[in-house]
């Protein structure tokens, strides 16, 4: 992701756990547009802020420096890595709306968690490519509560060579959660690391055959 912004004409502030010693060598691949900083800096400091953590780390994080913020929620929720959370598991909250209950301030946007990152790299166009929803540029869900935080994502997704359907509110999140349609596959098999393109039509039938166990 940060490899595409700064492709882009971004500027990335990039942070772990670890502390942005850490990712020195990441930042001087990156170069000039791209600097480590910690998660309070970092949150606190961009325009746009990407999470992406296994769910267990939501209570780390530093929720106020959120307070504000359009946040681009990758997250996807997997007992096997994060333990059982109930409201997950019953389906009273979608992933998305679980890190929006930890970031009470941020509007949250769910977008990148349905795509295998090899895919994400490979998969880019130039700006402006199919803008009508057809030809060769690709397409990824979002869903979101906040209008504003919605068009800020699509004009990012634009700049950064995709597409965006919108998927609803957080609460439809569930549409391109793990297992449904929607996630991985309309961007082909892992195995083919170029991945194939899918336009806003394939996208919109994936999300609209998931169904909620």
């Amino acid at each position: 992701m940060a490899r595409l912004a700064v492709d882009a004409g971004h500027d990335v502030i990039l942070s772990n756990s670890r502390g942005p010693e850490s990712l020195a060598d990441l930042v001087a691949e990156l170069g000039p547009r791209a600097r480590a900083a910690s998660g309070a800096e970092a949150a606190a400091s961009g325009g746009l802020v990407l999470v992406s953590i296994p769910l267990l780390g939501y209570p780390s994080l530093p929720a106020a420096s959120f307070a504000g913020k359009t946040v681009l929620d990758t997250g996807n929720y997997y007992p096997q890595r994060d333990g059982r959370i109930e409201a997950l598991d019953s389906g009273a909250l979608t992933d998305s709306e679980y890190l929006a209950q930890h970031l009470p301030g941020a509007r949250v946007v769910k977008v990148f968690n349905n795509i295998f990152y090899k895919h994400l790299q490979n998969l880019a166009r130039p700006a402006g490519t199919g803008s009508s929803g057809t030809g060769d540029r690709t397409y990824l869900p979002i869903a979101g509560d906040h209008a504003g935080a919605k068009i800020a994502v699509v004009e990012f997704l634009d700049s950064i060579g995709y597409g965006a359907d919108d998927a609803g509110p957080l609460a439809d999140g569930w549409r391109q959660q793990a297992g449904t349609p929607a996630y991985g596959a309309p961007y082909g098999e892992f195995e083919n690391e170029k991945g194939t393109s899918a336009d806003a039509a394939v996208i919109r039938a994936a999300l609209a055959a998931a169904v909620r166990m």
